[in-house]
């Protein structure tokens, strides 16, 4: 199986580099990764590594200039991509079709084949425009699923957080691993 990581400017670096080590665990999961300027910055800026390294995480890497890209063809088969975190300003390319990088052009080749597009927005507080571009990316294939914390799963660090939406993530694509805290329903007394 073949899952593009994109990863652009918003805030939430995290997710997806979490992302990129659960995969790596995946069996038969082959990954190609983009990141662009903005989340290289912001891999800098929120956490302690390197963009090198984050880049050693994925099978393949390509520069989100590069819109001959194998990811940028439909030919290319891939199971989907998770764009996490994903700006605005890509979501909004992505709703509107604007192909000017090779985030969006694989995006929108996800799309327009029918594939699994998981988008993972990281913005607080909304409006009505950010809701509005939502709304057309789910209405054009797009699966949104920003990174909400559980409380249920009682987390005791950031990390409980971060890996359980992860996981969750990975679920959409059938791959189940040990990040997530499954609700078993609640235990009444009696």
């Amino acid at each position: 199986m073949r899952i593009i990581v994109a990863m652009s400017g918003a805030s939430g670096v995290i997710y997806g580099i979490r992302l990129l080590q659960a995969l790596q665990e995946a069996p038969d999961v082959e990954t190609h990764l983009v990141l662009s300027d903005s989340a290289q910055i912001n891999i800098a800026v929120e956490t302690d590594w390197a963009v090198s390294e984050v880049k050693e995480l994925a099978d393949h890497v390509h520069s989100n200039k590069d819109i001959g890209a194998s990811i940028a063809s439909g030919s290319f088969k891939t199971a989907g991509m998770i764009v996490s975190p994903c700006a605005m300003k890509t979501l909004s390319a992505i709703a509107n079709s604007y192909a000017d990088s090779l985030i969006v052009r694989a995006a929108d080749v996800i799309l327009k084949e029918r594939r699994r597009l998981v988008l993972v927005p990281r913005e607080t507080p909304l409006h009505t425009g950010h809701c509005e571009l939502m709304l057309k990316a789910s209405q054009i294939g797009a699966i949104l699923a920003p990174p909400m914390p559980a409380h249920y799963i009682k987390p005791q660090s950031i990390d409980d957080l971060v890996n359980h939406h992860v996981g969750r993530l990975l679920d959409l694509f059938d791959l189940d691993t040990d990040l997530v805290k499954r609700w078993s329903g609640i235990k009444s007394s009696s």
